[in-house]
């Protein structure tokens, strides 16, 4: 049987898709991909995502500023975001959050000022979040422990299975990447064998995080289906099973 499958984050916006975007987004239905979500990390590729999403039918867009580019944050963002939030097969703000990785952030107040109000904005709109934590555990459960109203899913997640499961208990949901692959992945794997399979998403985050056997290549949602098979190992359940089980998650979290 193929699989039907939901690739729930890639950035098809990126510039590493500039040679071949429309071949490669053509390409997807063909290979078992029925729905993507193309989520944003500032202003321009918020925009450039509400258009990919006019553009095909199998693809939808989240708009947001993510932590790294949050460094020209003013509060007419929130207005900007708001109106492209009201566009057709807009689905969620993202992607939004904390990285305190990389020394040369944005200075981690900022940070912390434009994830609470693009949370805010969620609240108001009544729309999930998508939310990037690296290296920023604590304080991301904190701020999200603010915003009860608010429903959202920590993709790429990196955290311990007993954050998992908090998140859980406050009714969010985790998502898994190519890292899953990984032989250095115990975290990610403890995780995903932690929490229950009807709060689980899968993703590719394209162009990056290419699983095995494609480490190191340019990622694309053609890949997904590597990322549902090492979960469905992980949960002692069939390829089939797994992809219909987060197809249908993805598409209730998103309301598609």
């Amino acid at each position: 049987m193929s699989m039907a499958l939901f690739d729930t984050h890639a950035h098809y916006d990126a510039r590493q898709f500039d040679p071949d975007r429309d071949q490669v987004l053509s390409a997807l239905p063909g290979q078992g991909v029925e729905l993507v979500v193309n989520p944003g990390c500032d202003l321009a590729s918020s925009r450039k995502a509400v258009e990919l999403a006019g553009r095909y039918p199998f693809v939808y867009a989240a708009v947001g500023v993510h932590p790294e580019d949050c460094g020209g944050w003013t509060d007419e963002d929130v207005e900007e975001l708001r109106a492209l939030a009201g566009r057709p097969k807009v689905v969620a703000v993202g992607e939004i959050g904390l990285d305190y990785y990389w020394p040369e952030n944005p200075p981690r107040d900022l940070q912390k000022r434009v994830f609470r109000a693009q949370l805010a904005l969620a609240r108001e709109l009544d729309l999930p979040v998508i939310v990037h934590d690296r290296e920023a555990h604590g304080d991301s459960m904190d701020i999200v422990r603010e915003f009860p109203g608010v429903r959202g899913v920590f993709h790429c997640f990196s955290g311990s299975a007993e954050m998992a499961k908090e998140l859980v208990k406050l009714g969010w949901m985790i998502s898994f990447t190519g890292v899953l692959t990984y032989k250095n992945a115990r975290k990610a794997v403890e995780a995903a064998q932690a929490v229950p399979l009807d709060r689980i998403m899968i993703e590719t985050d394209s162009p990056y995080m290419a699983p095995v056997p494609h480490r190191g290549q340019r990622n694309h949602s053609g890949y997904v289906g590597l990322v549902c098979q090492k979960l469905a190992e992980l949960k002692g359940i069939s390829s089939d099973q797994c992809s219909r089980a987060t197809l249908e998650n993805g598409r209730k979290f998103f309301r598609i």
